[in-house]
């Protein structure tokens, strides 16, 4: 059988926000680019369906926010808790300094389509479903391109540069044996969909009560739900039988007591096994991973997709130039995680923090709310670092691609406002870090 060879300047291996986004701005750049998705299409339930006020403002800059909130989506102003029946506003997104003051909840399916549609529109993006990354191709120790398995064979993609979007469970960093750090998480996600009546909460996301932790994603018609569970405890869950697991979501939830029934069949409910772990090195002559492949992330915060989106544009701003006039672009992968790794070991840190308490959380018994904490979120104390870390992001990105025009984005209050964010963020950290570790 013969193997079809193909030729590009940069293949993107995962069709996922970072692969797509950043396949979209090199291609918008002038660079020839390659982008492999293992699945037929983009119609697939996924974790995280938010897109977020600092994304929205990448949109803006490229002149695609219009286009994009043309299609159906649920806007969300602000996001609240609900602790022991009692509802706490965690976030205002109108208090941050960005052009939309709101995140929205959209299938990720449908904003891969609409970026995927708006690639089309330039030479260089060449998207190919139905292609499986198998094996990297070296040579003399750098890495020269990708054989992927398609339904009409194999296909061997020739690079000057591969970057690996390819998720937590990344086969190309594996290929690589790039090393990983792996941190030790409390938690796993039952994930699932529920109907949805009209008359339900719409900006309350999480609901914390007797042991247990829901987060309920608006999709309209229906929740895409996400039960909150000790590590390793599925199987034991499973034993007790569906009915204990409507009875439970139900004791939580009061109002799903009409929509659980729809859960008849353990098939229905997958475990998201959640990890959080980060490459040492992100590159290798010829090789860079960004995203989840080079820092897989907890759902705490929902800020995945964000920093993932975050890379690409990074990762874009860095390696374009060199990629479009065919220079070596090895000495510039450093760059790239040196740009985006502090960030992240900041926003690894706080979710960490907050793993931590889930002992509390998942405590048998009523959840008792102590006076000192209620007064704490009524006042909105943690606000501001909420809305850094969830909303804008610390320190969030901007487009600056040689060559490519954006519209002008407010810089310098952004700068404000983003260094302002982080001073903030990383005093909340250093806080928590120092009481932690203060002796008994």
């Amino acid at each position: 059988m013969s193997v079809e060879a193909v030729h590009t300047q940069c293949c993107v291996v995962g069709g996922g926000p970072a692969g797509v986004m950043l396949g979209y701005l090199l291609a918008r750049s002038g660079v020839q680019v390659t982008i492999l998705e293992k699945h037929k299409d983009f119609f697939r339930d996924f974790r995280g369906d938010t897109v977020h006020p600092s994304t929205l403002e990448l949109l803006r800059e490229l002149g695609l926010l219009d286009a994009f909130l043309q299609v159906p989506h649920q806007k969300v102003t602000s996001v609240a808790v609900n602790l022991a029946g009692e509802s706490y506003e965690m976030a205002d997104f109108q208090d941050l300094h960005t052009y939309c003051r709101f995140a929205l909840l959209i299938p990720q399916w449908d904003f891969l389509n609409f970026l995927t549609e708006q690639g089309r529109a330039f030479p260089g993006f060449d998207l190919r479903m139905e292609h499986t990354a198998e094996a990297l191709i070296e040579s003399n120790g750098r890495v020269t391109g990708v054989r992927s398995k398609t339904p009409q064979g194999e296909t061997e993609i020739r690079a000057d540069l591969v970057i690996a979007c390819d998720g937590r469970h990344s086969l190309i960093r594996r290929c690589a044996q790039l090393a990983v750090k792996e941190f030790g998480v409390p938690i796993d996600v039952l994930w699932f969909r529920l109907p949805r009546e009209r008359d339900t909460p719409e900006q309350v996301l999480g609901y914390v009560n007797y042991g247990k932790l829901l987060v309920l994603i608006n999709r309209n018609t229906y929740y895409q739900a996400g039960f909150i569970i000790r590590k390793g405890s599925f199987d034991a869950i499973k034993e007790r039988g569906l009915d204990a697991l409507r009875q439970a979501l139900v004791q939580i939830a009061p109002f799903l007591r009409d929509s659980v029934d729809e859960l008849q069949d353990w098939e229905q409910v997958k475990l998201l096994s959640v990890q959080l772990n980060r490459l040492e090195r992100w590159y290798r002559p010829g090789l860079l991973c960004i995203g989840d492949a080079a820092h897989a992330m907890s759902p705490v915060f929902g800020v995945g997709i964000n920093l993932a989106i975050q890379d690409a544009v990074a990762a874009a701003n860095i390696l374009a130039r060199a990629l479009r006039s065919g220079e070596s672009t090895d000495r510039l992968l450093p760059l790239v995680q040196r740009d985006r790794e502090l960030r992240t070991r900041l926003t690894q840190r706080l979710q960490a923090l907050a793993h931590r308490n889930f002992k509390y959380i998942f405590r048998p018994g009523p959840l008792h709310v102590s006076p000192l904490v209620k007064i704490i979120l009524r006042t909105r104390v943690l606000q501001p670092v909420l809305l850094r870390v969830v909303g804008a992001g610390i320190v969030p990105e901007r487009i600056a691609i040689p060559g490519v025009r954006t519209r002008p984005a407010h810089l310098l209050a952004r700068r404000v406002g983003a260094l302002a964010g982080a001073t903030i963020a990383l005093g909340f950290a250093y806080f928590l870090l120092a009481r932690r570790r203060r002796p008994a």
